[in-house]
């Protein structure tokens, strides 16, 4: 029987020990948060959107999670998920990927895969992580056998899970490959092999710059629709009825997640090693980091209207998780709007059925709590503002209630009480 470790046990790690535990491989889960490890152990779930039962069901097939990185010595196949965020210079950080083989380093063997699933730029794999291989005294491509191979996870997505969901492998030799492809395809329906770890490693960027820069473009339509008179989305619903040539996007109050955000400085910053600018990339985060600006201006706006000062104001954040349906607030741009508001004197709350209690994150600080959407609590506040649309959401009931709700996801009809941002 095979040992797989997963090294980060997260959005892309527990997905992909679920999936493996289905095959009947033995799996070790890393991470270095005790209270993870312990409630994965339990049979619990740590993110919503991934049921305790299945957990539960990998546990009983032999799942074992652990803090302990000298049992990486154990696996015969070694897999990265470990977050690679952006620093306050909005530069890579890839300080979890270097402690994690900083901590697996001392126990590689001869016979061992190694594989990063992180996202990063072009030559990550071979800078960063071979050093590693050849000075623990290995040879990659002989005894030791070193890919890159991109997540491609999509929490929330009922149409594609992680088993079929094509999986990218690039090898550093052609031993390599032919390791990666054996590997993966024991749980994934199909893998697509490219020719290094280096194109892999650009298939993710590119994959995440093409929608960083279409929903930056959809942004600023929304911007100039908006300045026209036009309702975007009704504009978006109709040029989608083309059968060709044309893929909806839609705006919102920003970008988040672990991908959109941050994958595209990731390029460019390599590109500068090469003495190239990256203007059509970076003028997309441009737009897309300026749009909760761009809400709360609308929201000055709405309330000047009603005769309200943004200072003071009692306002209502609905949704604070970055995208519909999960509890995952990586980059979330509704986190930005709150500050912005709570910056420029508002009283700010939030409702979010998936986040109960605001999660501690290393750059945003709010000690709140999700409140309870009835028509009392709607009553009390000046304004609502729409910024994750959940299907949770009662979207009549906030409507009816709601004195002035800002809508930034086209979810409700032309009212007198509802502005479009």
């Amino acid at each position: 029987m095979k040992v797989i470790g997963i090294l980060g046990m997260g959005y892309v790690g527990i997905p992909l020990a679920l999936r493996i535990s289905e095959t009947g491989s033995k799996i070790i889960g890393f991470d270095v948060i005790q209270d993870r490890i312990d409630v994965l152990n339990s049979g619990k779930s740590p993110i919503k959107h991934l049921p305790d039962a299945e957990v539960a069901r990998m546990v009983t097939t032999g799942f074992e999670g652990t803090t302990d990185f000298s049992r990486a010595a154990e696996c015969d196949a070694l897999i990265i998920c470990v977050p690679t965020p952006l620093d306050r210079s909005r530069e890579p950080d890839l300080s979890f990927v270097t402690a994690t083989m900083d901590a697996i380093a001392p126990y590689l063997r001869a016979g061992q895969l190694l594989s990063l699933e992180s996202t990063t730029w072009p030559g990550t794999t071979e800078e960063v992580l071979l050093p590693y291989v050849t000075k623990a005294g290995l040879e990659v491509g002989k005894d030791f056998f070193l890919v890159y191979s991109p997540e491609r996870e999509d929490p929330g997505n009922e149409n594609f899970d992680t088993r079929t969901i094509p999986k990218i492998v690039g090898g550093h030799t052609p031993a390599c490959l032919a390791a990666g492809e054996a590997l993966y395809g024991e749980f994934i329906d199909v893998v697509v092999p490219v020719s290094s770890t280096r194109a892999a490693e650009m298939v993710k960027l590119l994959e995440n710059i093409h929608r960083s820069i279409n929903i930056g473009l959809v942004n600023e339509l929304k911007v100039v629709a908006d300045a026209m008179g036009l309702d975007i989305f009704e504009v978006i619903d109709a040029a989608k009825t083309k059968p060709f040539g044309f893929t909806a996007y839609y705006p919102g109050p920003g970008i988040g997640g672990h991908c959109i955000p941050i994958d595209p400085f990731y390029l460019t910053w390599k590109a500068r090693e090469y003495g190239l600018h990256t203007r059509f990339i970076e003028l997309a985060g441009e737009i897309n980091a300026a749009m909760p600006q761009y809400v709360v201006d609308k929201t000055v706006r709405a309330l000047n209207e009603v005769g309200k000062s943004l200072k003071g104001a009692k306002v209502l954040a609905l949704g604070i998780a970055y995208k519909r349906d999960v509890d995952d607030m990586r980059e979330s741009p509704s986190v930005f709007v709150m500050e912005l508001l709570r910056d420029w004197g508002a009283d700010v709350h939030y409702c979010d059925p998936n986040v109960p209690h605001f999660p501690k994150m290393r750059e945003h600080n709010f000690d709140l709590s999700s409140v309870d959407l009835t028509p009392e609590v709607l009553a009390e506040y000046d304004a609502a503002l729409l910024l994750t649309d959940h299907r949770d959401f009662d979207y009549d009931l906030i409507a009816k209630h709601a004195k002035l709700v800002i809508d930034t996801r086209g979810k409700f009809p032309d009212a007198d009480n509802v502005r479009r941002a």
